[in-house]
């Protein structure tokens, strides 16, 4: 997969060379570009921002910079998305969605936004991580491509790693032990240090389900 990041901070995106995301770009899985969208601007001050029309506070990212920086990536096979607090919000289902793609392009706002004109002329859809807003969308960026590069073949090393996760079944994760057996006074469940997969699948489900229920009910309705 290739991920073309445009931005106005290139600097926020120096931790997807580190761990897990950090290890596929170097063995190739992953291709990842972070794209300076100043260096697009036809201003002599490379400018990308401007007065909204109609008055209010901030500042709105010009349509030229982001246009042109769009279209030197932009392919048959892309898809371009732009990080707002009005898109659709990010689930497990839309991340294995985009896991699918051969090429995301993600626009990343600041101030109040960019024109509407990009977004009219070239954007394919609009997703938020949350009913939150932020100062840009260089965080919400990396939180797609964090979650969307961990479906892809090769990236976790196993790729059954993912298959038990939180929200990949519908439910909630069942608790992770590991040694030693007893710490600070409380002990692995003896199920787990039974050997028996059966008996363990069983223990695990059922701890997913409470779990789901307790915390997050809302998944199961």
């Amino acid at each position: 997969m290739r991920i073309d990041i445009l931005t106005l901070f290139p600097e926020m995106f120096s931790s997807l060379k580190e761990s897990i995301i950090g290890r596929a770009i170097k063995n190739n899985i992953l291709q990842i570009n972070i794209i300076d969208i100043r260096k697009f601007s036809k201003d002599k001050h490379s400018k990308c921002d401007d007065t909204p029309y109609g008055g209010g506070a901030g500042m709105v990212m010009t349509p030229q910079p982001i246009y042109d920086a769009i279209t030197s990536v932009k392919q048959d096979n892309s898809k371009v998305i732009y990080l707002s607090p009005k898109g659709r919000t990010l689930k497990q289902s839309i991340v294995m969605e985009l896991a699918n793609c051969e090429h995301l392009i993600l626009l990343c706002g600041h101030y109040e936004g960019v024109d509407q004109r990009v977004l009219d002329l070239l954007v394919d859809e609009e997703i938020s991580i949350g009913d939150y807003v932020l100062t840009g969308g260089e965080l919400p960026a990396c939180v797609v491509v964090d979650a969307v590069c961990r479906y892809i073949p090769g990236v976790l090393g196993n790729g059954e790693s993912y298959v038990d996760e939180s929200f990949s079944n519908g439910l909630l994760e069942y608790p992770q032990y590991t040694r030693p057996v007893e710490f600070k006074g409380l002990k692995v469940p003896e199920v787990l240090l039974s050997g028996n997969h059966q008996e363990v699948n069983k223990w695990r489900k059922k701890m997913s389900e409470e779990i789901t229920k307790t915390k997050r009910p809302d998944i199961l309705k």
